[in-house]
């Protein structure tokens, strides 16, 4: 086992797989480079294609003694209009034009659309965006089986491209039959968190939830503007969120995102669930080996507004710069959060803890960092809800996470300033003390002669008991004791 130190940054990276980054050597350059966490994205790809990058990501659990962190995104519904005669048909900007349900091919006037469940939603005078927002229709009238629409912005349409449905909630189940498969698969293979796409509803995740049975972390992907309207109940109901921001920029104006996206990240962080920011971020470097000026900035403000990762799409699943991609992440990442200013610009967001005993003895631990320069908070944790409520704080010390359970540790990889190791469980208080001092030190974390903050709940090993903080200094020898 090669041991490597922690990453000095917080805020975490999380990089998508694909044709680009297939091979075990590409995954563990990409690691090497920086990446955090792995993304398979079940939309594309056969089942055994993704067990074999499973593995690879496994395999550097092994040889860097380190967790490692995997998020299965599900496809969710897709909705998609039918076939045409021709392949394409050319939709005129003021024409009208039909979508029904007739198996038949279609042309400039009409298509199939062979989902009841739109025709049950829309009312007149919404829009029907196509294939990702290119094509704009706006209803006249609509029947079970017809809708009557004008074109506003047309284009060229061609077979089974998607449709975008932005002004009302589509009655559609939030899992297909490929995504029930998909999640079994992915239990199956131990991914430690699932993404749920196109939530629109708190009610979209409890059928996962009830699939899942207690099993990982649900991720929820905020990408339709009806989820918005019930942000913070959602976020409740997930154990973590995502700023889909291609979607969501299918389906609002462009201009709406950048709000949006800090109202979703201040959300998340406020109600304590770890918050990933998506889509696009170095999407230039697909083709390209350097980003725009543009896209660093962008990257830069999704880690000053405080989210707990960012992520990579195509850039790594499908681009000609995947290591390069990661590395220039890392290197902003570093860069921000070398400003001294950084830490100031988190706390904008006012995190008011919860009244239990966890959530204040998490921001008092917090609060000691500065007073006494502690170097590292430590927590023991066997839920990881702890770590989670002092990563919340944004704390000025990288948070030490000691866990006996290897699903535990590997679901804090996109946790804002936290370094998991599983290890042993302790039995005392005395233990607890000499633990935190040796993994502290043994991780690169702490020095001989500086003070650590360290988090448990007595009686040890007991979930949700956190109640007792303490600030020990470093000796020195602890690394002579067991681990």
């Amino acid at each position: 086992m090669t041991r490597i130190p922690p990453r000095t940054r917080n805020v975490r990276i999380l990089a998508t797989l694909g044709p680009a980054s297939d091979s075990p050597e590409m995954i563990r350059r990409l690691y090497l480079a920086g990446a955090d966490a792995f993304r398979i994205n079940l939309s594309h790809g056969a089942h055994e294609d993704h067990a074999a990058r499973i593995a690879a990501i496994r395999a550097l659990e092994r040889e860097f003694g380190r967790p490692s962190t995997i998020l299965g995104d599900l496809q969710g519904p897709k909705l998609r209009v039918g076939a045409f005669a021709d392949g394409l048909a050319m939709l005129e900007t003021g024409n009208a034009f039909v979508l029904d349900r007739d198996d038949a091919p279609g042309d400039s006037r009409r298509v199939n659309l062979p989902h009841p469940e739109i025709y049950e939603a829309l009312v007149p005078d919404a829009r029907l965006l196509l294939d990702d927002g290119k094509m704009v229709l706006r209803v006249k009238s609509v029947t079970e089986d017809r809708i009557e629409t004008i074109v506003e912005v047309g284009g060229a349409l061609s077979n089974r491209k998607g449709v975008n449905v932005p002004d009302v909630v589509v009655p559609v189940p939030a899992l297909t039959d490929k995504d029930r498969r998909d999640l079994s698969f992915a239990m199956q293979q131990g991914m430690d968190w699932i993404a749920l796409s196109f939530v629109q509803r708190p009610e979209d995740l409890a059928e996962a939830r009830k699939l899942m049975g207690g099993y990982g972390a649900l991720m929820a992907k905020i990408e339709k503007p009806s989820a918005v309207q019930r942000l913070a109940e959602i976020i409740e109901m997930a154990d973590g969120v995502m700023v889909a921001r291609g979607d969501l920029g299918v389906e609002l104006p462009p201009q709406s995102v950048p709000p949006l996206q800090k109202q979703i990240v201040e959300t998340a962080r406020r109600l304590g669930r770890p918050v990933v920011v998506a889509t696009q971020m170095l999407e230039s470097m697909i083709k390209a080996p350097t980003p725009t000026r543009a896209e660093v900035s962008d990257v830069a403000t999704a880690v000053y507004d405080g989210a707990d990762a960012i992520m990579l799409s195509a850039e790594t699943a499908a681009g000609d710069w995947p290591e390069e991609a990661v590395a220039m992440m890392d290197s902003i990442a570093h860069s921000v959060e070398r400003d001294p200013g950084y830490l100031a610009r988190l706390h904008f967001t006012q995190t008011a803890p919860d009244p239990t005993t966890a959530d204040a003895l998490a921001e008092a631990a917090a609060g000691i960092v500065p007073v006494v320069d502690a170097t590292v908070i430590t927590c023991f944790t066997s839920s990881g809800s702890t770590v989670r409520r002092v990563a919340r704080e944004r704390p000025g010390a990288p948070i030490l996470a000691l866990t006996p359970r290897q699903d535990t540790a590997r679901r804090m990889g996109l946790l804002w300033g936290v370094h998991a190791v599983r290890t042993k469980d302790i039995g005392h208080f005395e233990e607890m003390v000499g633990k935190a001092r040796r993994m502290a030190l043994r991780h690169h974390l702490t020095t001989k002669g500086r003070k650590i903050v360290v988090l448990a709940g007595v009686p040890f090993g007991t979930p949700g008991s956190t109640n007792v903080l303490h600030v020990a200094t470093v000796r020195g020898d602890e690394l002579k004791g067991r681990e």
